[in-house]
């Protein structure tokens, strides 16, 4: 499922990868991001994985304070290697919309990752990349189980903290514990 287009041994930089975008060889219609210095292609949206994107953008936005951004489906920036595309990030507002770069993990309050199919290879693979990262807090949204696995206390061998949360459970961002969903809200 997952396939990369980096040579054995060689990590794209994220340079790298916005010049090949540059030069035609990736395209604004490729459905890739650079992890770990790989490209990496992005499984397709389904109508499941889309709803529930759309829905969780209106819970939250309707919810958080003013000077909170939510950016969905949009680069966060983790260095030199690295520059996924989660589906939801909440950072801190700016009037410019961060039209001058992307946001950094230290703007990064909250990851949110919807999973289908990459379930597996968010668990194993993008939630150790957050938590190198040092983002304080990740949810992984299990669309077939019907949960919402919330990472929170990160460190360079992973998360510290794993918690779930399904029907009427709530979750609640550790920054803004206010803003407090049912678990159920967020698969309608």
């Amino acid at each position: 499922m997952v396939m990369t287009i980096a040579a054995p041994g060689h990590r794209f930089t994220v340079t790298e990868y916005y010049r090949m975008a540059d030069a035609g060889i990736l395209s604004e219609d490729d459905r890739v991001e650079l992890i770990d210095g790989e490209i990496i292609d992005m499984a397709a949206i389904g109508p499941r994985h889309a709803a529930c994107v759309a829905r969780f953008t209106r819970l939250l936005g309707d919810m958080l304070p003013r000077d909170v951004s939510v950016r969905v489906q949009s680069p966060l920036h983790l260095g030199e290697h690295s520059e996924p595309e989660p589906d939801l990030v909440l950072v801190p507002f700016k009037a410019d919309f961060y039209s001058g770069a992307h946001p950094t993990a230290g703007d990064a309050l909250l990851v949110i990752e919807v999973a289908d199919a990459s379930l597996p290879y968010d668990e194993r693979v993008k939630a150790a990349l957050y938590a190198r990262a040092a983002i304080p807090e990740f949810w992984l949204v299990d669309l077939v189980g019907q949960r919402v696995i919330v990472y929170r206390e990160p460190d360079a061998a992973g998360y510290r903290s794993v918690a779930s949360a399904a029907g009427a459970d709530r979750v609640a961002p550790a920054r803004f514990p206010s803003v407090s969903l049912k678990a159920a809200e967020i698969f309608g």
